[in-house]
C-alpha cells in the first residue's frame, strides 16, 4: 500500500482523492497539504486526512511514500524536482511542464533519484482507447492515415477574472492545457511521436483571459496527418476517430469521465462501393482516475518507471510548445 499526500485540494485534487479512498489496496491518502489551509481543513478532515501546514513539510514526513500533485501548472516541475530529491514517488496533473526543457528536468530528477514519475493523462485507461490499439496492433484497422479530434467545452465562462486558469502564462495555447493535452496524450499512444504542427489560437468570446478557440494540424513522424480543435467557450463535446488503411475508430460524447463506448467501421475490400454500418462496442464499467493512481502506485512499489526522460509525457510538452510558437508565428513549427 502506497502512503500518498494530495497537495492541492481544489476540485480535481478532491476528485483524485475521492477514486481511491477505501477502494484500493494500492495506494490510500494518509496527508494533504493547500495553499488554502480554512478551505483544506474540511476536504482533509471528511477523508481522514492529516492537513500539514506546507509542501516541504510532506516532503519531510517519513510516512509518506509518494506525493499526488493537483496544483497549478507552472508549479509541477519545481515540486516534482523536489519531491524526487527527497525520494518521493511522484504523481503529477498534466501537463509535466510548460516547456519542453522544465517537462526534461523533471522526468531527469526523477531518473536520476530512482523515484517513480507518474502524469495524469487517464484516457490511456480506457479501454476503448486499448481496444483502439489493439485493433492497430494487430493490423485490424491498417496502416495510420489521419487521426483527428477535439475536446470542447465551457471552461472560458467557469472561472472569473483574475483567477489563474485565466493567466496566459499558465494556461498557454488557450484549452491546450486543461483539454487539448489530454488529446495528443491518446494520439501520441495510437500514432506515435508529432514532427510538425501548424497552429492558431485567439480570444473571441470575451475581453479577458486565455485564448478561447485553439486548433492545429499535426504531421506525425509516421507520415500520418492529424488534426485537433479545443473550444473552450462552447457546450461540452469531445471525439477522437483513427483513420486506417482498413477502417476507422472513433470515441466521443459529451461526458468523459465515465467509461466510453467505441465504434468501429471496416472496410469491405470485396464490396468497396457498399457503405458499411460501424459496430459499436461496450466495456465493463471503469473509474479512470483510480486506474492511473493504481497503475502509479503498483510502479512505485515496484520502483518501476513510467514517465521518463525523452518519453511522451515530455514529448506532449514540446508539442504543446511548438502549438504556442506556431500560433504567435503563423508558421509551421518542426519538432526535433
Amino acid at each position: 500500500m502506497i502512503r500518498a499526500a494530495i497537495i492541492g485540494l481544489g476540485t480535481w485534487g478532491q476528485n483524485l482523492v475521492r477514486s481511491v479512498q477505501g477502494h484500493s489496496s494500492s495506494i490510500q491518502f494518509t496527508t494533504a497539504a493547500t495553499r488554502d489551509v480554512d478551505k483544506g481543513r474540511a476536504v482533509a478532515q471528511a477523508h481522514g486526512l492529516r492537513l500539514l501546514a506546507s509542501y516541504d513539510d510532506v516532503l519531510r514526513d517519513p510516512d509518506v511514500d509518494a506525493v499526488v500533485l493537483a496544483t497549478p501548472h507552472s508549479l509541477h516541475t519545481d515540486q516534482i524536482v523536489a519531491a524526487a530529491r527527497a525520494g518521493k514517488h511522484v504523481f503529477s496533473e498534466k501537463p509535466l511542464g510548460l516547456d519542453a526543457e522544465s517537462a526534461q528536468r523533471a522526468a531527469t530528477a526523477c531518473a536520476d533519484h530512482g523515484v517513480t514519475l507518474g502524469v495524469g493523462y487517464n484516457w490511456r485507461h480506457q479501454p476503448a482507447l486499448q481496444r483502439i490499439r489493439q485493433l492497430l496492433d494487430d493490423g485490424t484497422l491498417g496502416r495510420v492515415l489521419h487521426i483527428e479530434g477535439n475536446f470542447c467545452g465551457p471552461s472560458a465562462y467557469r472561472f472569473p477574472r483574475g483567477h489563474w486558469r485565466h493567466d496566459r502564462e499558465e494556461v498557454p495555447a488557450g484549452g491546450m492545457t486543461g483539454r487539448g493535452v489530454h488529446v495528443i496524450d491518446a494520439m501520441l499512444y495510437l500514432a506515435g511521436p508529432i514532427g510538425q504542427v501548424t497552429a492558431q489560437s485567439y480570444r473571441l468570446a470575451q475581453d479577458f483571459g486565455v485564448d478561447d478557440t485553439t486548433s492545429m494540424l499535426l504531421r506525425f513522424d509516421s507520415g500520418a496527418t492529424g488534426y485537433l480543435g479545443t473550444v473552450i467557450a462552447t457546450a461540452e463535446t469531445w471525439r477522437l476517430q483513427v483513420f486506417g488503411s482498413n477502417g476507422w475508430a472513433e470515441v466521443g460524447d459529451v461526458e468523459h469521465l465515465h467509461t466510453w463506448e467505441l465504434k468501429v467501421c471496416l472496410v469491405d475490400r470485396a464490396n468497396v462501393t457498399v457503405k458499411q454500418r460501424p459496430q459499436v462496442h461496450t466495456f465493463p464499467v471503469t473509474s479512470t482516475e483510480r486506474a492511473e493512481l493504481e497503475h502509479f502506485a503498483q510502479a512505485a512499489a515496484a520502483r518501476r518507471p513510467l514517465s521518463v526522460p525523452g518519453g511522451d509525457a515530455v514529448h506532449n510538452v514540446a508539442v504543446l510548445q511548438a502549438i504556442l510558437q506556431s500560433a504567435q508565428t503563423q508558421q509551421p513549427v518542426r519538432l526535433a
